[in-house]
C-alpha cells in the first residue's frame, strides 16, 4: 500500500463530524478501530504482530530477540479534537518507509520493529506518554492503577473492557533492551522549518514541561441574590492567575497555558464553590521553568487570600529537559546530508513526545516534518504532501544507513 492508501484509510477513524477533529482517546472504540488498523498493516507487510504488557503494538521485521534493533514509530491516539497529523505521520511513514526500502532492495543486518505507544496525548487519563512512561519504569503500576478518566472509570477498568490485562503492565527493561536506537517521525508542532524553508529537520532536545492542577475553593451561593462584596467566588482568582500566566511567561520567553478548567456546581445561575484549573508550561530550561511556574502560584495564591480562596497546587506530571542521544543525532544529519552535501535543520521543541521518555533508557533521535501553519493539536493542523512524502524518503534513508548494508 501507499503512504496515501494508508492515510486515507486510517482518516476517518475517530473523526468527529461536528469539529473536524479527532477524538481517539485510550481504550476506546476509535482506539481499537486504530489498533486493528496497525495490526493489518503489519501483517499484509509479513511482519509479526504483538502487543506488550502495557498495550504498545509491535510490528517486528527479523529476531526481536538477537538485540540492537532500529525502532522506529509514533502513536495514533489524539488529544480532544486533535488533528490528523499528530502521532499518525509518524506510524503511516513506519509503514511507508520500509515500502520503500524493500522496494529499494535493501538488505536488513539489523531487526527492525515499527511501535505504536498507546496513550500517548494523555486525553482521557490525564497523564501523557502512559505506554512509554509503563515500559521504561518512569509510571510505576500503583500510579498507573490509580488514574481515572472523567467518567470516574480506572485505567485498569478501561483496559480491562477493551480486552487488556492491567494486572500485568509494568517496567519492561528486557523489551528495551533489545532495541539499539529509536527513531520517532513527527508533524513539527511550530514555523521553524516553515520558516527556514527545509521540509525535513532532526530534533536537538524536548524542553522541560510539567502539568499543574490549582484547585481554587470558595463558596457556592445564588448568583442573582448574593451582593458581590459577600460572595467568596473563586473564578475571580482563577481568572486572574490566566493572566498572570501569560505574564509570567511573555517575561521569560517560556510559555504558560490553562487549557482546562473543571467547574462545580457549574450551574449558570450559581457562584462556583470550586474552579480547578490545569497548568501546562514550558520553557527553554529548567531554571527559567521553575521562575514561571512559581512566578505563577505567587500571584494565584495572592488573588486567592484577596477573596478570601483557599487554593492548593499539585503537580501531575513533570518532564526534564531531553538531550537527544548526540552521536545518534550526529549520524541522522550525516545520513540525511550524504548525497546532497547539505546540512539538514536541528531544532528545540517544546512537545513532549515517546521519544523523549525514552531517551533516559535507550538512545533516541526524532525527524520532523514541516507544518507550514505552525498549528497543533487542532483540526487545522497540516503537512503537505510533498513533505510528506519527503518525510518518508528522509526516514527510509535513515533507516537504511542504520539497519542495512
Amino acid at each position: 500500500m501507499t503512504f496515501h492508501s494508508m492515510w486515507a484509510e486510517l482518516l476517518p477513524i475517530g473523526r468527529s463530524s461536528a469539529s473536524g477533529g479527532y477524538r481517539r482517546y485510550a481504550w476506546t472504540g476509535a482506539d481499537t478501530e486504530c489498533r486493528a488498523w496497525f495490526k493489518e498493516q503489519a501483517e499484509a507487510r509479513g511482519l509479526v504482530h504483538e502487543v506488550d504488557r502495557n498495550g504498545n503494538q509491535w510490528a517486528w521485521l527479523g529476531d526481536p530477540a538477537a538485540g540492537d534493533a532500529v525502532v522506529t514509530g509514533s502513536h495514533l491516539d489524539s488529544v480532544p479534537d486533535g488533528g490528523a497529523f499528530d502521532g499518525p505521520l509518524g506510524v503511516v511513514s513506519s509503514f511507508a518507509a520500509l515500502d520503500e526500502l524493500r522496494g529499494r532492495g535493501a538488505r536488513f543486518t539489523r531487526p527492525l520493529a515499527i511501535v505504536n505507544f498507546g496513550d500517548e496525548e494523555g486525553a482521557r487519563f490525564g497523564l501523557a506518554c502512559v505506554g512509554s512512561r509503563l515500559t521504561a519504569g518512569e509510571l510505576t503500576v500503583e500510579q498507573a492503577h490509580r488514574l481515572t478518566d472523567g467518567d470516574g472509570i480506572s485505567l485498569p477498568q478501561a483496559m480491562e473492557a477493551a480486552g487488556y490485562d492491567p494486572d500485568a503492565v509494568g517496567a519492561d527493561p528486557e523489551r528495551l533492551a533489545r532495541i539499539g536506537a529509536f527513531v520517532e517521525l513527527h508533524v513539527e508542532q511550530g514555523r521553524a522549518l516553515d520558516l527556514s524553508g527545509d521540509r525535513v529537520g532532526i530534533a536537538s532536545a524536548i524542553w522541560p514541561h510539567g502539568r499543574w492542577r490549582f484547585d481554587f475553593r470558595g463558596e457556592a451561593n445564588h448568583a442573582g441574590t448574593t451582593r458581590l462584596a459577600d460572595r467568596r467566588d473563586p473564578m475571580l482568582s482563577y481568572a486572574e492567575t490566566v493572566l498572570a500566566a501569560r505574564r509570567e511567561a511573555e517575561l521569560a520567553g517560556a510559555v504558560a497555558t490553562f487549557g482546562k478548567i473543571s467547574v462545580e456546581p457549574n450551574g449558570v445561575n450559581a457562584i462556583p464553590s470550586l474552579v480547578r484549573g490545569w497548568l501546562d508550561s514550558r520553557a527553554a530550561d529548567q531554571q527559567t521553568l521553575d521562575t514561571v511556574v512559581g512566578g505563577i502560584e505567587k500571584a494565584a495564591r495572592e488573588y486567592a487570600d484577596a477573596h478570601g480562596i483557599d487554593l492548593d497546587v499539585v503537580r501531575e506530571s513533570f518532564t526534564p529537559v531531553v538531550e537527544f542521544d548526540h552521536a545518534l543525532r550526529d549520524e541522522l544529519g550525516r545520513i540525511l546530508g550524504r548525497d546532497t552535501g547539505l546540512r539538514v535543520p536541528v531544532l528545540g521543541t517544546g512537545a513532549g513526545h515517546d521519544a523523549g521518555i525514552l531517551s533516559g533508557r535507550i538512545p533516541t533521535a526524532m525527524l520532523f516534518v514541516r507544518n507550514p501553519t505552525g498549528i497543533s493539536h487542532s483540526p487545522a493542523e497540516f503537512a503537505a504532501e510533498d513533505d510528506c512524502e519527503a518525510g518518508v524518503h528522509a526516514l527510509a534513508d535513515v533507516l537504511e544507513g542504520l539497519a542495512c548494508t
